[in-house]
């Protein structure tokens, strides 16, 4: 006997496609748009220089830190105006990918 197949109908730009899900697609994660103010390492690596302080104010774009990973200098800028809120790192530590570095408020 022949296994029943359930279809999905997707609807992308007002066109509408039958196509089946597959359950990796089913149970994947969500995405979630990121939180601005939780500066997080983008990839893994050593913490160079830390240019702020606590309590400091920035602009959108004012240099955070630099990022060291695979030999090369990241400078990691703030994505947001606010107030440095706290700074979870020291210099010369290794950190992993997605590492959160500073918290701006």
């Amino acid at each position: 006997m022949a296994k029943k197949e359930k279809f999905e109908i997707l609807n992308i730009d007002g066109t509408e496609y039958k196509t089946r899900l597959t359950a990796k697609f089913l149970k994947r994660k969500n995405w979630e748009k990121p939180n601005e103010k939780m500066v997080k390492a983008f990839i893994p690596g050593n913490i160079l220089s830390i240019f702020v302080k606590e309590g400091q104010k920035v602009k959108e774009g004012t240099k955070l830190l630099i990022l060291e990973a695979m030999k090369m200098k990241n400078l990691v800028s703030a994505p947001v105006a606010g107030t440095i809120k706290s700074i979870k790192v020291k210099e010369g530590i290794m950190v992993p990918k997605n590492e959160l570095l500073i918290e701006i408020e």
